[in-house]
């Protein structure tokens, strides 16, 4: 199996209206973060996946922690892409950079 970095990226817009819809808010965000997502922007979170197989795996667990009202979507991209991407206002996070100059890969 080839190792092809890939990003999933997760938005989403859940209704906080109710202390119910805070909580799952909440608990949907907190399951985010516990599977390695970072967040990019208010709502968008991104995660690094080392091929198309673990894509799939992880948007598989994101189905099964849907909060049940509110909008979620899933986009998978190479890394190439979400490298292409322009960051039109800002900087863009530490958090964001896959490989530092300084790490090193081992195969």
């Amino acid at each position: 199996m080839v190792n092809r970095f890939m990003r999933i990226m997760v938005f989403f817009d859940l209704p906080v209206t109710t202390k119910n819809d805070r909580k799952e808010y909440a608990k949907f965000r907190k399951f985010l973060i516990n599977d390695g997502f970072i967040m990019i922007q208010f709502s968008v979170y991104s995660r690094t996946v080392r091929n198309h197989d673990d894509a799939k795996k992880h948007c598989k667990t994101i189905e099964a922690n849907l909060p049940p009202k509110g909008s979620v979507r899933v986009l998978t991209v190479t890394e190439k892409q979400y490298d292409s991407m322009k960051l039109l206002v800002g900087e863009r996070l530490k958090s964001e950079n896959l490989l530092d100059k300084n790490d090193i890969i081992e195969l």
